[in-house]
């Protein structure tokens, strides 16, 4: 019996190596995360969906997607409201030539658009940590995309969140929508949203927001972003913590990760949760408080 066991236990620990082969390597794992949230009409969900299609079928991009080291990368599709209210348009598909780009791009156009209620940013990147968990391949970097037009007010802390995200070695990047258009609830539009992405939603070495100026220049912003991720090249420049500078003009923002240079190379032992910039000056929960202090004000009561 125990000759038995042993044999078992060396089959096992031959068969686990090829096993583990078996996952192809590809140069990213980018889970895209869009905003379906109630403060966003159907005009603007479009202009979303739209600029993620466009993105995919321009050439320049293609040509990033292919040309990095393993010539491929996987991609997740994925909309996000309420804290638990995620769902998954197109699963972990890889990209490893024109025509499987050109179908992944096909498939999202035809996806049906919808729309719900909350913004729970947290719960979106909840959904992310067990979706990067189970995909089929070996990535060299595990990037979430998240866009949106408001802050968190749902949900678990988005700090708490990402960190444990982080903690899976998940790098965030962030595409803020400066919405100036009326919310259909009455909520104020937040001007200060890129502020907001880039010291609470988005962590890890490299990580950076790309500020869409609003729901139009969208694509723009999408394309961007899209091609640095793909070939893992930060914004030009940092902010230190002192000054922003203009954020509404498309330029980007990148963390400061207190090494002295965010281009360094990042090794296997990095501590990813490091890489945040120091907390938001009006508080990471500042969506969660507006929301309160909004229908109390109207209404006289809080939502649950």
């Amino acid at each position: 019996m125990a000759k038995l066991l042993r044999l078992s236990i060396l089959i096992l620990l031959l068969a686990w190596p090829a096993a583990a082969q078996d996952k192809k390597q590809v140069d990213l794992a980018l889970a895209m995360a869009i905003d379906i949230s109630g403060s966003i009409d159907p005009d603007e969900a479009h202009l979303q969906r739209e600029g993620y299609v466009q993105a995919f079928r321009d050439p320049v991009v293609v040509k990033a997607i292919l040309g990095g080291n393993n010539g491929r990368i996987a991609v997740a599709y994925y909309e996000w409201s309420d804290a638990w209210v995620q769902r998954i348009l197109i699963d972990w598909t890889l990209l490893d030539s024109e025509q499987s780009i050109a179908a992944f791009a096909n498939r999202l156009a035809a996806a049906p658009i919808s729309i719900a209620r909350r913004t729970s940013i947290s719960g979106a990147i909840r959904y992310a940590i067990p979706l990067f968990g189970r995909s089929p391949y070996e990535a060299e970097r595990k990037v979430l995309d998240i866009s949106g037009d408001g802050s968190n007010n749902d949900g678990a802390l988005v700090t708490d969140m990402r960190h444990e995200a982080l903690k899976e070695r998940i790098v965030i990047n962030g595409l803020p929508i400066m919405n100036d258009r009326p919310n259909p609830f009455g909520f104020p539009s937040e001007e200060d949203l890129d502020k907001y992405y880039l010291a609470c939603v988005t962590g890890g070495p490299h990580s950076f927001v790309e500020v869409a100026r609003n729901f139009d220049d969208f694509p723009r912003a999408v394309r961007k972003k899209l091609l640095q991720e793909v070939a893992d090249i930060g914004p030009r420049y940092d902010f230190d913590i002192g000054g922003l500078g203009d954020l509404r003009d498309g330029t980007q923002l990148a963390q400061n990760n207190n090494s002295g240079s965010s281009r360094r190379a990042v090794r296997s032992d990095d501590d990813y949760t490091k890489f945040v910039r120091p907390e938001y000056e009006l508080g990471c929960d500042i969506g969660e408080r507006r929301s309160r202090e909004f229908w109390q004000r109207r209404f006289g009561v809080t939502p649950d």
